[in-house]
């Protein structure tokens, strides 16, 4: 057993940061000292009780580290590598698993939920969850590898080609990485927001268009999406806000789409949405969703290894452990893009 200070959650909004003792790694399984984990909205649902989980539970997914030990056979990774942690994996055993879709796997793992996370100064994870990175990426980089993941999969998905235009429905970190893979991949970008508040820098990451949807700067996506597509919608959009709102205006009557474009539905709506499909069908627009990553979390390393991405201006709020509450109420700050916790840091 190994001790280490941990965020532990005891019920909805009720965390205690102590120290906790962490199972030595077994067979294949590598002890990671954590130096970042990100916030997301699952955390937040997890943290106000609106997710169910078993208690106490120390919360977190999206996180980094370095290699403070392994267990018997591990090949993968070495002490003193610097890792991302891919926190999502499935039973290995099941039909979807042995057809390579894992990710919908209905027994999946998850990390920080399942399991304990990287709202701890260590974790336990198996060595095929660790992706080596370069020592020159900055934490504060490779921290955005789970999110950038989920967009790296969901543009592939898109399919978007040169030339083409495209819409992302939300502005937070996942519309913003998706923007960016989207104007690599040659596309015209519209990205609508629900507010103004982040659309200016939406502008300087490389969108051809923006428009809010809510506030005194609101504009009309459908009027946005015709002028920039020069046709009666994009080709393709990706969804990614997480909203029934969002998906309608996805889906909707009159949409952002051309008849016959493709929308990626990234996001997971926890409240039911409304969507007249005789117009889905009517416009023969493809619909796909998107789950997680499956073999994309290598990719997503890759392209942050590379600088091919600009991260740096989304991550706004920084906590040290100590403040895990904070930085979860910190997550529905307006001003909030990413929050992440450095359990390293000093309080």
């Amino acid at each position: 057993m190994s001790p280490t200070r941990a965020a532990v959650l005891h019920g909805p909004q009720t965390f205690r940061v102590g120290m906790i003792r962490l199972p030595a790694p077994g067979p294949r399984e590598v002890l990671v000292r954590v130096r970042a984990a990100g916030i997301c909205g699952t955390d937040y649902r997890i943290w106000t009780g609106e997710r169910r989980v078993k208690y106490p539970l120390v919360p977190g997914h999206e996180f980094m580290g370095e290699v403070a030990g392994v267990g018997a056979g591990v090949t993968r990774v070495a002490a003193g590598d610097r890792v991302a942690v891919e926190p999502n994996w499935g039973c290995g055993r099941c039909d979807l698993c042995r057809d390579g879709r894992a990710n919908v796997c209905l027994a999946r793992t998850a990390v920080g939920i399942d399991r304990a996370g990287g709202f701890a100064e260590a974790a336990v994870v198996p060595e095929t969850a660790c992706w080596v990175a370069p020592r020159a990426v900055p934490d504060e980089r490779l921290l955005f590898a789970e999110p950038l993941a989920v967009v790296v999969r969901a543009v592939g998905r898109a399919a978007p080609r040169s030339g083409e235009s495209a819409a992302i429905v939300g502005a937070g970190t996942l519309g913003l990485l998706a923007l960016q893979l989207l104007r690599r991949a040659g596309c015209r970008v519209l990205v609508v927001g629900r507010s103004s508040r982040r659309l200016p820098l939406a502008s300087r990451l490389g969108a051809d268009a923006v428009v809010a949807t809510e506030g005194p700067d609101a504009g009309d996506p459908v009027t946005a999406a015709r002028r920039l597509s020069g046709r009666d919608g994009v080709d393709v959009l990706v969804e990614t806000a997480g909203t029934a709102a969002a998906v309608e205006l996805s889906l909707g009557r009159v949409g952002l789409v051309r008849p016959g474009g493709r929308v990626v539905l990234t996001g997971l709506p926890h409240e039911p949405a409304s969507v007249d499909f005789f117009w889905v069908v009517r416009r023969e627009i493809d619909v796909l969703g998107s789950m997680i990553y499956q073999d994309e979390f290598g990719e997503a390393v890759r392209l942050l290894a590379q600088d091919a991405l600009e991260v740096g201006q989304l991550l706004t709020h920084r906590f040290p452990l100590d403040a895990i509450d904070a930085a979860l109420a910190a997550h529905r700050d307006p001003a909030a893009i990413k929050v992440a916790v450095f359990p390293g840091a000093p309080s």
